[in-house]
């Protein structure tokens, strides 16, 4: 059996989702790993340029009023002692502004932060991005000691460091491109370990599939070898149980089946030579009744009506029991298909214009069982007669590679209900109909007869009214 693509089947959605929960995890655990190293390189360098600007701060010696050069000077002492970057100190007496650079104040440094340090003795810090760059700026009050062992008293004067931060965000950015370069080849590594769990996945369902397809042409010995303790095994193992219930049950009806087949032809063959002296009787009675008693001239007839519908159900089971057992075969012939449905019609004295009319194109050829197309049209013909009303129109035509045969009544057509039995065996449109003019086999036979001839039979309703029988066999 050709084996179909699937681009979304079970191996592509197992590797997916093996490679998407790698994915997760990879995605996860450098994410952790970039917060938790982002923490640490920041806050190293925060704690010591903080530790190192206050303890600056504090060894500064204030002298009030505060002189701006002499302020001046100090903070070029103070920025020489920046770590771990060099830093730019500036500073802030009331409307004084001193720097160590060329610029009195800085940008960077936010109303928050002064806020803060104006309120807090042991100063503040706040960490600012601007145009792209991280910086870190420190805000520390200088303080007076009124006398030994006092607390410190802000001065009014506050000292502020900025320190440029993008070594360490270079270094944060290294990190996050090496976490983002390391995904693809994870996921590449991840790859092998997801075909090989795909593949111990999908070999279990690829054997049940090829064992579900064997079942199903009818090898009913497959199965499954089992191997391991896990899910796909124990359902191996009860495919193999299901299989061998099956097989038994099949092998059982099949024996029923050939059982019922031979007993029906054993019967229906026993029966034919006591039903042939049974007929040759009923003949002679027949030709003596008119010399007999009424009431005794009415059971001979009854008699012998009775032995010929035996004589047909007999027949018929045999042609049927010839059907279930194969050994039903064509002996074709090309012949003209007009001639041989009107030997049908006349062989059986249905040339009355009222009862059949036929439509019999000439020069339709055909290679056919003459035989059973005759059965197959005298069934259908007969069926017509019986249940339908005359006339009953056989008509014959082609269409491409087939030909067709229509026999029509003028009854009143099938019922929706029986449609789809009307070929069954036995089967009965009224069931409060206990007795029949028919064997119940006709329909079943030229059934079987139609389908040896590598052709269909359909039956319907006209839509004026009556039933219509369609053979349709190749030319």
């Amino acid at each position: 059996m050709k084996r179909r693509l699937r681009p979304f089947g079970l191996r592509t959605r197992l590797v997916l989702a093996f490679l998407l929960v790698a994915a997760v995890g990879c995605g996860t655990t450098a994410a952790l790993t970039y917060q938790a190293a982002r923490t640490a390189i920041l806050e190293q360098a925060q704690d010591t340029a903080v530790a190192a600007f206050r303890e600056q701060v504090a060894t500064l010696r204030i002298q009030l009023p505060v002189d701006g050069d002499a302020l001046r000077g100090s903070l070029f002492a103070i920025a020489k002692q920046g770590k771990p970057r060099p830093w730019r100190v500036y500073a802030e007496y009331g409307a004084l502004r001193v720097s160590s650079t060329d610029r009195p104040t800085s940008s960077v440094l936010t109303p928050e932060l002064r806020a803060r340090a104006q309120g807090r003795t042991h100063g503040s810090f706040q960490r600012v991005v601007k145009n792209g760059t991280a910086y870190l700026t420190i805000a520390v009050p200088a303080l007076v000691k009124p006398g030994p062992g006092a607390d410190g008293v802000p001065t009014g004067l506050v000292l502020y460091a900025v320190v440029d931060m993008s070594g360490e965000q270079e270094n944060i950015e290294a990190m996050v491109a090496a976490a983002r370069g390391g995904v693809l080849p994870a996921l590449a590594v991840a790859l092998v370990p997801a075909l090989i769990a795909a593949r111990s996945v999908l070999r279990p369902v690829r054997d049940l599939r090829r064992a579900a397809h064997s079942m199903g042409r009818g090898e009913l010995d497959t199965r499954i070898q089992a191997k391991g303790s896990d899910e796909l095994a124990d359902l191996a193992r009860t495919f193999n149980e299901s299989a061998a219930a099956l097989e038994s049950s099949v092998a059982e009806l099949q024996r029923a089946e050939a059982r019922a087949r031979r007993f029906a032809s054993d019967v229906s063959h026993e029966l034919r030579t006591p039903l042939a002296g049974m007929l040759a009787v009923t003949e002679v009675l027949d030709e003596d009744a008119a010399h007999l008693h009424s009431d005794t001239a009415a059971a001979v007839r009854l008699i012998s009506a009775e032995t010929g519908k035996l004589a047909d159900l007999v027949e018929d089971l045999m042609e049927i029991s010839r059907f279930d057992a194969r050994a039903a075969e064509l002996h074709t012939d090309e012949v003209d298909v007009a001639e041989t449905i009107r030997r049908t019609l006349s062989a059986r004295h249905w040339t009355d214009p009222d009862q059949v009319v036929v439509d019999l194109p000439d020069g339709i050829r055909a290679r056919l069982d003459p035989r059973r197309f005759d059965v197959v049209v005298a069934n259908l013909v007969g069926n017509a007669l019986r249940h339908g009303r005359p006339p009953v129109t056989v008509r014959l035509s082609t269409d491409g590679p087939w030909v067709v045969t229509e026999v029509a009544d003028r009854g009143p057509g099938i019922a929706p209900e029986v449609l789809p039995h009307v070929f069954d065996r036995f089967f009965k449109a009224d069931p409060a109909r206990t007795r029949s003019t028919g064997s119940g086999l006709g329909l079943a036979i030229t059934q079987e007869n139609v389908r040896l001839h590598g052709g269909t039979v359909m039956a319907a309703d006209r839509p004026d009214g009556g039933a219509v029988f369609t053979v349709r066999i190749p030319l």
